[in-house]
């Protein structure tokens, strides 16, 4: 009986090992899964502040940009209210509102996130954003319109106050 007490006692060693390692690989899958969807968001919303300032941009005969992202939210340029923008959204891989503007002239010309982070997407963007691909960080995620005068390259991001 007491060496039949042993093999019960490494069944259930074994057993518990066994159950640790497919917990740590079932939680690393979940963390990869948490990322891509973050990244997916990101891009997402990205997409949204790009074509919120296109859209501000058409408006108007002065084809200015925003002084601030609240402007998209409430356009009243020509005595007309234009929402661009549903509401200012949170960065999904920080979690934060706080959004790096990429500015011109004052002007901002686009976004990105804050994270110093390295994505795990490199390749495969939508036409148009090969220029994200192989970025060392979100934070060289840019989501830009160009700006109309030639030449004018945007300046280095700005961290505004949360918004």
């Amino acid at each position: 009986m007491k060496r039949q007490g042993g093999f019960t006692y490494l069944f259930l060693l074994f057993t518990i090992a066994i159950v640790s390692v497919g917990l740590v690989g079932a939680a690393s899958v979940h963390h990869y899964t948490e990322r891509r969807q973050a990244e997916a968001e990101l891009l997402r919303i990205g997409r949204e502040f790009q074509a919120a300032l296109a859209s501000y941009r058409a408006v108007g005969s002065t084809r200015e940009l925003p002084l601030t992202l609240e402007e998209l939210l409430e356009d009243e340029r020509g005595g007309v209210l234009h929402r661009h923008l549903r509401k200012i959204y949170r960065d999904p891989v920080t979690r934060e509102a706080e959004w790096g503007l990429v500015r011109v002239g004052g002007r901002i010309v686009g976004v990105h996130s804050l994270s110093t982070a390295r994505p795990i997407k490199v390749a495969g963007f939508h036409p148009g954003e090969e220029h994200l691909e192989n970025a060392r960080s979100y934070e060289e995620w840019r989501f830009m319109v160009v700006p109309d005068q030639p030449g004018l390259l945007p300046g280095a991001p700005q961290r505004p106050g949360h918004l």
